[in-house]
C-alpha cells in the first residue's frame, strides 16, 4: 500500500507525540485523517495541523481534511462511535493506527480496594484492550467495504522484554504484541495487522522513568526513526503479524528472529496435514481476475497483464469449475510468456493450481466430486481466480493447501524424470542442482518406485545451492554431500571427493554447471536436462550452448543426457500425484514452500520476479483466495 491523495487513515491518540506525528505525516502525503483524542484542545490543535498541511498540496482530497472525534478509547461505546463517524465521513478506511496509550509505574500488588479498580487497571483497560476493540472495529470496516487496509498496534519495547518497576505497562505491551501476532489469518482477506515496539521516546509516557535509564539504553529515539518504521509497516505488502522493535542501539530489527522462530514454529513440511471430511461449496461471483500473456517476452512482467472476465454459466457438459486457492511458479513460466510453448495471443499465464470444485457440468455425476471438493489440475491457466476443465483432467486430492501445489510440477518432475527417465537405482551416487528450488527438494528425497527416499535406497545424495540458510535445509532432507558455491568451488569438490564420479545428476541450472556435471558422470553415468534456468532470460535467452567435445565425453564412457519435459509424461501424472501425495500426508516426505507471501492475482508477477531472483527456498506459491477449505494447523 503507498500513501497517498485521500487515503482514509484514523489514528487514536492523535493529539500529542506519535499520534500527532503520525497523523500531519499522512496530511503531508494527502490522507484524510480521523483524528481520535481525549483531549479536545490538543485533538483540535492537530487537526489545525492537518488543515495546514494540506492547504500545501497541489492535489488535495476530497471531502473534509480531518474530523476531531473526543472519545476515551477505554469505553467501547465511545470507541465504536468513532469508528463509526469515521466510516460514515469517508466510506472506508485503508489505514488505523491503534496508538493510545498511558504509561507510569503501577503498583499494583498494593492496590486495596475490593474489586481491583486501582489506576493499573486503566492502564490494561487503554493499552490493551482499547487496541483489541480498536482492532475489531477497522477489521470490521474493511470487511464491509471490501477495502484491503493496514493496521498498526503501538507497542513497546517493554513488551518484548521486561520492565522492571512496570509490570502491569510490560504485560499489556505484550498483550499487544502477542495478539497482533496471532492475527496473521487476516492476510487472506488483505488487511495486514503490525505492531511497532519503540524503546523510550521523549513523550508523556517516559516522564516517570529515570533519566539515567534513558541514558543507559541510548537515549531519546528520534522521531523520524519511528515514522520511518510505521511508513516500512504500511507500504511493505509482505509485512503482516510482525512486530518491529526500534532502539537507538540496534537501529530496526524485526522480533522474534529468525532463529527465535525456528524454536516454536512447525515447519510446513511437519505440520499434520489431514484429509477433508466436510466440503464447503463455494460462492460463484459474476466474474473473476486472471493473469494473461498478451505479448512476448521473457520479462514476465512486460509480457502479462490482469483481465477481469465474466464467469460464464452453466458450466459446459464433461466439465469442472475450480475456484483456485493457490497457484504454484514455476522457472518455465517466463518461457511460457516468450511463446515457448504457444505462439497464438493472448493466452492464459500459469501451469498448475489447488482448489476446490465450484461447479459441475452434466455428465460428470459418476465421478467422486461435488462442490468443496479438493481438487489439482496440471494445465494452463492456473494464474486464475476461476478455470473450467474437462474432468479427466482434474486430479482429486484429500485437502487444500500449498504443499500440494509444491507436488504438482515441481514434485511429479522429480520423481518422473528420477524413475522413468534416468532408471534410479539403489546404491547409486545422485547429484542434483539447484537443489533448494521447487522441484530439487523433491529430487534430494524421491527414489525408487518403491516409495523409499533416496537415503533409504541407499544412495549417496550430493546438492549445491547458495547460502548458508538454503544449506540447513538440505543437511535437513537428509542430503550427504551439500556443496554451498558462495564458499566452495563445485568442480574441485567433485573431483576430490568423488573421483570415480556420479552415477545420475538431476540437472536443471544449464550452462556452465551442466558442463561441470557432465564432466563429473561416472561410467554408464546419465544426466537428466529437466531445464537451464540460467539460459531462460536476459538478452542471451535460449541461445545455443558452446558445449566442445560433447560427443567424445559421452562416447568414451558410455554416458548418457535425457532431456526431460513434463508434458510427454501426462498419462503418469496422476499415479505420480496420487503416490507423492500420500507420502506427504504420511509424513514420508517433507515440503519446503518459501515463507514470502504473495496474495492475489495482482502478486504473481511479483512472484515470478521473485524465483528468478534466486533468493526463494523451496516452492514459491501464490495464494488466490482465503484458504477457509485448508485445515487449521495448531503452531505450538
Amino acid at each position: 500500500m503507498v500513501l497517498g491523495v485521500g487515503t482514509a487513515t484514523l489514528v487514536t491518540g492523535a493529539g500529542k507525540g506519535i499520534g500527532r506525528a503520525l497523523a500531519l505525516l499522512f496530511a503531508s502525503r494527502g490522507a484524510t485523517v480521523t483524528v481520535v483524542e481525549l483531549s479536545e484542545p490538543d485533538g483540535l490543535e492537530t487537526v489545525r495541523l492537518i488543515e495546514a498541511e494540506h492547504a500545501k498540496l497541489v492535489e488535495k482530497p476530497r471531502g473534509p481534511s480531518a474530523v476531531f472525534v473526543r472519545c476515551d478509547v477505554a469505553v467501547p461505546e465511545q470507541l465504536f462511535k468513532a469508528f463509526e463517524q469515521h466510516e460514515r465521513t469517508y466510506g472506508r478506511l485503508e489505514v488505523c493506527i491503534n496508538n493510545a496509550g498511558i504509561g507510569g509505574i503501577e503498583q499494583f500488588d498494593r492496590d486495596l480496594s475490593s474489586n481491583g479498580r486501582g489506576k493499573w487497571r486503566k492502564m490494561l483497560d487503554v493499552n490493551l484492550s482499547a487496541v483489541i476493540d480498536g482492532t475489531r472495529l477497522a477489521v470490521q470496516i474493511m470487511r464491509r467495504t471490501k477495502q484491503p487496509g493496514v493496521i498498526i498496534n503501538v507497542a513497546s519495547a517493554a513488551g518484548l522484554y521486561p520492565g522492571p518497576g512496570t509490570p502491569i505497562y510490560s504485560a499489556s505491551k505484550a498483550g499487544v504484541v502477542m495478539f497482533t501476532r496471532s492475527l496473521r489469518p487476516l492476510r487472506r482477506e488483505g488487511i495486514r495487522v503490525n505492531a511497532i515496539c519503540p524503546e523510550f521516546l521523549d513523550t508523556d509516557i517516559s516522564k516517570e522513568v529515570p533519566s539515567t535509564a534513558i541514558a543507559q539504553l541510548g537515549g531519546f529515539l528520534p522521531m523520524d526513526a519511528i515514522l520511518k518504521g510505521f511508513l516500512e509497516l504500511i507500504e511493505d505488502t509482505t509485512k503482516a503479524a510482525q512486530s518491529l522493535w526500534i532502539t537507538n542501539r540496534r537501529g530496526a530489527e524485526y522480533w522474534p528472529s529468525r532463529e527465535e522462530k525456528a524454536k516454536f514454529e512447525i515447519p510446513h513440511s511437519q505440520r499434520l496435514l489431514k484429509p477433508l471430511v466436510t466440503y464447503v461449496p463455494p460462492t460463484i461471483p459474476a466474474e473473476f481476475k486472471r493473469v494473461i500473456i498478451h505479448t512476448l517476452s521473457s520479462d514476465f512482467r512486460a509480457a502479462t497483464r490482469v483481465v477481469t472476465v465474466p464467469l460464464k454459466l452453466p458450466v459446459k457438459p464433461g466439465h469442472v469449475l475450480i475456484k483456485h486457492i493457490y497457484a504454484g511458479v514455476n522457472a518455465s513460466d517466463v518461457n511460457f510468456s516468450s511463446g515457448r510453448y504457444f505462439g497464438v495471443l493472448p493466452f492464459n499465464a500459469g501451469f498448475e493450481a489447488v482448489g476446490v470444485v465450484a461447479g459441475l457440468g452434466e455428465g460428470v455425476e459418476g465421478v467422486k466430486l461435488v462442490p468443496g471438493s479438493p481438487v489439482a489440475f496440471m494445465n494452463y491457466g492456473g494464474f486464475s481466480e476461476f478455470s473450467e476443465f474437462p474432468v479427466n483432467e482434474v486430479i482429486p486430492m484429500p485437502l487444500v493447501a500449498p504443499e500440494l501445489v509444491a507436488i504438482l510440477t515441481s514434485g511429479i518432475t522429480a520423481s518422473i524424470a528420477l524413475e522413468v527417465a534416468g532408471s534410479i537405482k539403489s546404491r547409486e551416487t545422485v547429484l542434483v542442482t539447484a537443489a533448494t528450488g521447487g522441484t530439487g527438494q523433491f529430487a534430494v528425497q524421491v527414489g525408487t518406485f518403491s516409495l523409499k527416499l533416496a537415503k533409504l535406497a541407499g544412495n549417496t545424495v550430493i546438492a549445491t545451492c547458495g547460502g548458508e540458510e538454503k544449506a540447513k535445509l538440505l543437511k535437513s532432507l537428509g542430503v550427504d554431500r551439500v556443496i554451498d558455491y558462495h564458499k566452495e568451488d563445485i568442480k574441485s569438490v567433485l573431483k576430490k571427493e568423488f573421483p570415480d564420479g556420479v552415477d545420475l545428476v538431476y540437472e536443471s541450472v544449464g550452462g556452465e554447471m551442466f558442463t561441470i556435471c557432465l564432466d563429473a558422470l561416472a561410467q554408464k553415468g546419465r544426466l537428466i536436462v529437466i531445464g537451464m534456468i540460467s539460459k531462460y532470460q536476459g538478452e542471451n535467452a535460449w541461445q545455443p550452448g558452446n558445449y566442445p567435445a560433447l560427443a567424445e565425453k559421452v562416447l568414451s564412457k558410455s554416458r548418457s543426457v535425457v532431456g526431460f519435459f513434463l508434458g510427454d509424461y501426462v498419462s503418469l501424472l496422476q499415479e505420480h500425484a496420487s503416490r507423492l501425495t500420500k507420502m506427504l500426508i504420511d509424513k514420508k516426505l517433507k515440503v519446503t514452500v518459501d515463507p514470502k507471501p504473495f496474495i492475489g492475482v495482482e502478486s504473481i508477477v511479483d512472484a515470478v520476479e521473485y524465483l528468478h531472483s534466486g533468493r526463494s527456498i523451496g516452492k514459491v506459491v501464490v495464494q488466490l483466495a482465503p484458504d477457509d477449505f485448508r485445515n487449521a494447523h495448531a503452531r505450538l
